[in-house]
C-alpha cells in the first residue's frame, strides 16, 4: 500500500502525515507514505484542496487534517474494496 500525503509541507499537511503513522502504527499495519509537493502531480490527482490524502492513488479526502481513527477507516474501506468486499 501506498499512501500520499498531498500539499505544500505545511504545518496541516504534516500532522496530515503524522496521523497517518498514528493509525497505521494503531492498525499494526506497514505502507510507503510519500509527501507530494509538486503543484502539477497535485492537480493531475484532481485536488484542488490540501492537504490531500490518496490511498494507491486514489484520493480518499481533502482540505482537511483527519484524524488518525478516521484514516484507519479510509484504509480499511480501501482493503474491503480491493477484496470485493465493499
Amino acid at each position: 500500500m501506498r499512501i500520499k500525503i498531498l500539499g505544500s509541507g505545511c504545518s496541516k499537511c504534516i500532522m496530515l502525515a503524522e496521523n497517518t503513522r498514528r493509525a497505521l502504527d494503531n492498525m499494526g499495519r506497514d505502507a510507503e507514505i510519500v509527501k507530494v509537493t509538486d503543484l502539477t502531480e497535485i492537480a493531475m490527482l484532481g485536488v484542488m484542496s490540501t492537504p490531500a490524502l490518496a490511498i494507491d492513488d486514489v484520493v480518499v479526502s481533502t482540505g482537511r487534517v483527519l484524524a488518525p481513527k478516521s484514516i484507519e477507516d479510509l484504509i480499511l474501506a480501501h482493503d474491503a474494496g480491493l477484496h470485493g468486499n465493499g
